[in-house]
């Protein structure tokens, strides 16, 4: 099968090459032709994956049709609040019932939507088959070929198993489900919670807090997805609790490092200015919360979050808030 990748970051570049360097057939799509020229002259993503070279049978293209055009798979790594622009300025390219494999993590700011609905709700009348891939996976390792495992979130068991087939490989091993609810949903929550983690590090508050982070964010995590139809047993896996201890305690991870200089004392402005990438746990924090408001569920931390970046709390606080809610059974 042909797989198009749309999105030239560090994950969408460590994905399409993985799959190139396996011996799959695929075209990866970048928005700036000339990071495209660039990584065909270099055959390497200097900008957001430096280091690591390039397949020679990975195609590069800043022409969406030419990504599209005889594709079986379409393999989306576009940030997430960019998404359903992304699919909607080229849905007419796209054939009938697609396979539409979502590697973007988050919550869509205002209509507070996983990316499921987002990309639904995109490609309307296409009709997309969906899936999700998700799981503790830093590009750069995958670049270098180190043993990585996640998980691959598809509602039709059958197509399920025919991607999980597609992506894995001798060092990229994928396990299927058919939760994708469960599997989109860890994914945005966890940079949520690598944000409060790096919060609370950069504050030098120890292990023993980052630790307790973890736990109640995956308590936080699974409280949301059983609100929204997911199987709590799904956030027990890779998707859930393993990628959430590996964006909490790497420092590969944009959204921990995000954290880390907000409990050293940076400012989100200047944090934000400083990184070439997305650190997409900011703007889900937004949605996050909002979503939790709006569902009615309880996300002490998230919360905590949202008031250190949109409200300008000062982290210490917050922590402190945290220790002395009311006490409760586990």
């Amino acid at each position: 099968m042909k797989t198009a990748v749309f999105g030239a970051g560090a994950w969408g570049t460590a994905l399409a090459d993985m799959l190139a360097k396996t011996g799959r057939q695929v075209v990866l799509w970048a928005r700036n032709s000339d990071l495209v020229n660039r990584m065909r002259e270099l055959r390497e993503n200097r900008e957001y994956l430096p280091g690591i070279g390039l397949s020679p049978d990975l195609e590069m293209t800043g022409d969406v049709s030419e990504a599209l055009d005889g594709a079986d798979v379409f393999l989306v790594v576009v940030p997430s609040q960019f998404l359903r622009g992304f699919l909607e300025n080229c849905r007419d390219l796209f054939p009938q019932e697609p396979v539409v494999v979502c590697a973007s993590k988050g919550i869509e700011l205002g209509s507070l939507s996983p990316m499921s609905q987002v990309v639904t709700e995109a490609l309307g009348d296409k009709k997309p088959r969906y899936a999700v891939l998700s799981g503790p996976s830093f590009a750069n390792e995958v670049g270098r070929e180190c043993p990585t495992s996640v998980s691959l979130g598809c509602e039709d068991q059958a197509l399920g198993k025919k991607l999980r087939e597609l992506f894995s490989n001798s060092f990229f091993r994928v396990y299927s489900s058919v939760d994708y609810r469960g599997v989109e949903l860890g994914g945005a929550v966890k940079n949520v919670m690598a944000i409060a983690t790096g919060i609370a590090d950069g504050l030098e508050f120890g292990t023993n807090a980052r630790a307790a982070l973890i736990t109640r964010g995956l308590a936080e995590m699974s409280r949301l997805g059983v609100a929204m139809g997911a199987d709590v047993k799904t956030f027990m896996g890779l998707s859930g609790m393993g990628d959430l201890v590996l964006t909490c305690t790497g420092d590969l991870s944009r959204n921990r490092q995000v954290g880390l200089k907000l409990g050293q004392g940076m400012k989100l402005d200047d944090i934000v200015g400083e990184m070439q990438a997305v650190a997409e746990g900011v703007k889900t924090t937004r949605s996050l919360f909002e979503l939790s408001k709006t569902i009615g569920v309880e996300l002490p931390i998230t919360e905590q979050v949202y008031k250190i970046i949109y409200e300008g709390k000062d982290p210490g606080d917050a922590v402190i808030e945290l220790m002395g809610r009311e006490l409760k059974e586990e």
